[in-house]
């Protein structure tokens, strides 16, 4: 199981939606949220995502194809 931290940025439009749900659902991923800052027009968090490397990579993907911007900051191998 791989694990990759993550810095996300949202933008407004997606503030309200239930990103880090869908990932646990559609590509069966498991989340650790390290940090968080969320109001009403913008949020951003640090977050660390665990799985399979290729189920890691389609979450990566799909956030990206969201709108959400993603920052890799580090990853490591459990």
């Amino acid at each position: 199981m791989k694990t990759q931290r993550l810095e996300l940025t949202f933008p407004e439009k997606l503030i309200k939606k239930p990103i880090i749900y869908q990932l646990v659902r559609d590509y069966d991923v498991v989340p650790n949220i390290r940090r968080a800052n969320v109001d009403e027009k913008f949020g951003w968090m640090v977050l660390e995502l665990s799985g399979e490397e290729d189920k890691l990579e389609q979450a990566f993907e799909h956030l990206q194809d969201l709108g959400v911007e993603v920052e890799f900051l580090e990853s490591f191998v459990e």
